[in-house]
């Protein structure tokens, strides 16, 4: 159901109904609401999908010593992702920022990516480790989706994602340093 959701959109169709994702899915018309219950799930899916592909070439590349080392390569990795196929991720942001029937996951996920690339904080002098470390990741997944919002809109090039991307991460992890 997933990779029929991806087809459509590869073919530029982001406003495929679920009949469309039935019908190229080759199953019922009942089954994407079976398995998902909205077009929106089926989006927070597709989401979570390409978060795993981030977390994926982040765990397999060789391990950086330095929190925001990590962090800016997991920025670079996440950029990556989503500029393989920008008019398919634009589609499913688009559709990540509407209310569905219920709420979604794809907080917890990406949260959970950047809790990878923080680690436990090696190399930056925090002022409050304990909470910078239960705070930062979250605030990362934040700042990541606010960038990607404004790239979703157009309002961002895609040559400009990675350097946006990265120059919040970087403010980010400046706040929770000591001041000198």
């Amino acid at each position: 159901m997933i990779d029929a959701a991806e087809r459509l959109l590869r073919k530029g169709k982001a406003d495929f109904s679920m009949r469309d994702l039935a019908a190229e899915a080759s199953v019922s018309f009942a089954t994407p609401f079976n398995q998902f219950g909205s077009k929106t799930a089926i989006m927070h899916a597709l989401s979570r999908r390409r978060i795993d592909k981030m977390t994926k070439h982040f765990t397999e590349a060789p391990p950086l010593p330095h929190a925001a080392d990590r962090v800016l390569f997991a920025i670079g990795v996440a950029t990556a992702v989503m500029l393989e196929e920008p008019e398919v991720n634009r589609a499913v942001m688009g559709w990540i920022g509407s209310a569905g029937p219920s709420p979604g996951d794809v907080l917890t996920h990406s949260t959970a990516l950047w809790s990878l690339a923080v680690g436990a904080g090696e190399g930056l002098a925090l002022t409050e480790p304990e909470q910078a470390l239960r705070c930062l990741p979250r605030q990362l997944a934040f700042a990541f989706r606010g960038v990607l919002s404004f790239w979703t809109a157009g309002e961002l090039p895609d040559a400009e994602l990675t350097p946006n991307a990265r120059e919040i991460a970087k403010a980010l992890l400046r706040g929770y340093s000591e001041r000198s």
